[in-house]
């Protein structure tokens, strides 16, 4: 891995320091994340949520290929969304051979594969400052929406993009009513299963949100009107900001670990 999660002291955005190596296990989530968006065929989609459902959430967790979170995206009736965590990037080149040639993806992979039409909108990522990766094991919580935001930063911008967005976003989306769950940015070591494509181009920092149930319309209401965010970023950073992120709003599927 490229590198780590800065441990960051920031009580008012609900972090703790680790004190204990289980605990910065636990704090930092998974090390490794992958943030998958397909592209289906026309009216598709749900038939390959029931066959991930069915077929491939525990048999890629017994490989160690975690399934972290599956989702519709509610802007796009034709994508489906996932997340998949691994303890590091030599561990994941085994869990996908493991998956990939093992037999539940050999059974059930054309009932899958007749529905994409594109998988290779892929980002590797891996956690970082100020709130760190997806908790290992997360409290139960109701379903509600979960957002993510791709912005698009530069290599060296990646670690003053996270102090901004510690004192400039992340409090504006908590204000707004936002849970912060996780920020990742762009895991830049060579790609250890080669099979599947990832965008290896593009640098990116990316932080994850749950709205409450019937939140929705007041967080995006307020959050689109926001104004002032940039103000204060650096000449350095501007950059970095000018343009827009995408933002996707992702409903859970029934059975997606992160609701």
């Amino acid at each position: 891995m490229s590198a780590g999660l800065a441990t960051v002291a920031a009580t008012g955005l609900g972090i703790v320091k680790p004190t204990s190596a289980a605990d910065e296990q636990s704090a930092r989530g998974w090390p490794i994340v992958e943030l998958r968006q397909y592209t289906l065929y026309g009216g598709r989609r749900d038939e390959l949520i029931a066959v991930f459902e069915r077929e491939f959430i525990e048999t890629q967790d017994e490989v160690g290929a975690h399934v972290i979170g599956t989702f519709r995206d509610l802007d796009d009736p034709d994508r489906f969304v996932w997340l998949r965590g691994f303890t590091d990037m030599p561990a994941r080149a085994k869990a996908l051979n493991d998956f990939y040639t093992g037999p539940a993806w050999k059974a059930h992979n054309r009932a899958a594969n007749v529905t994409m039409l594109d998988s290779s909108n892929v980002l590797l990522l891996h956690p970082s400052a100020p709130i760190g990766g997806f908790l290992l094991h997360p409290p139960p919580r109701p379903t509600g929406e979960i957002l993510a935001f791709i912005h698009y930063v530069d290599e060296p911008l990646i670690a003053p993009f996270a102090t901004f967005f510690a004192d400039h976003i992340a409090p504006r989306a908590k204000a707004a009513g936002a849970e912060l769950l996780a920020s990742l940015t762009s895991e830049t070591s060579p790609n250890t299963y080669p099979q599947l494509p990832i965008r290896e181009k593009d640098r990116v920092f990316v932080w994850f949100a749950r709205l409450p149930a019937g939140g929705e319309a007041h967080f995006l209401r307020d959050w689109r009107t926001q104004t002032g965010w940039r103000d204060s970023a650096s000449e350095t950073l501007l950059p970095a900001l000018m343009r827009k992120p995408e933002m996707l709003r992702l409903a859970p599927t029934d059975r997606s670990p992160l609701r």
